[in-house]
C-alpha cells in the first residue's frame, strides 16, 4: 500500500504563491506515475497536473500552465506543486495521486490507484 501526505496548503491573496509537497512512505515510488488533483465544493475532481516516472515529462490542465509547476524527488519520495500567480478560483482541496502504471498521460482521476487526503488552498479575492 502507498501512504501519500500532502502539505503546504493554506489561505494567499489573489496573485500569490503556494508550494504543496506530497510524501510517499512507499520505497517504489519512483515507479509510479505522480499527479495532482483539485476539488473545489460542488464540483468534480479535476486534473490539474501529472509528471512522469523520471520526471522527463510534465503535463498540466490548461487553466494552470504558465503558473503552475510539478516537479519530483525520487531520492525524497516526494512531488511537488508549485503554484504562482494564484486566482480565486484556484480555491479548492488539492490531491496527490499515484498511478502505478506509470501513465502520466491519463489525466482521469480513476486513472490513478493511491491518493492522499487532500490539503486546502484558498485563495482570497
Amino acid at each position: 500500500q502507498v501512504h501519500l501526505v500532502e502539505s503546504g496548503g493554506g489561505l494567499v491573496q489573489a496573485g500569490g504563491s503556494l508550494r504543496l509537497s506530497c510524501a510517499a512512505s512507499n520505497g517504489f515510488f519512483s515507479r509510479y506515475a505522480m499527479g495532482w488533483f483539485r476539488q473545489a465544493p460542488g464540483k468534480e475532481r479535476e486534473f490539474v497536473a501529472s509528471i512522469t516516472r523520471f520526471a522527463g515529462s510534465t503535463y498540466y490542465a490548461d487553466s494552470v500552465k504558465g503558473r503552475f509547476t510539478v516537479s519530483r524527488d525520487n531520492a525524497k519520495n516526494s512531488v511537488y506543486l508549485q503554484m504562482n500567480s494564484l486566482k480565486h478560483e484556484d480555491t479548492a482541496v488539492y490531491y496527490c495521486a499515484a498511478a502505478l502504471d506509470g501513465n502520466a498521460r491519463d489525466n482521469r482521476p480513476g486513472a490513478y490507484d493511491y491518493w492522499g487526503q487532500g490539503t486546502q488552498v484558498t485563495v482570497s479575492s
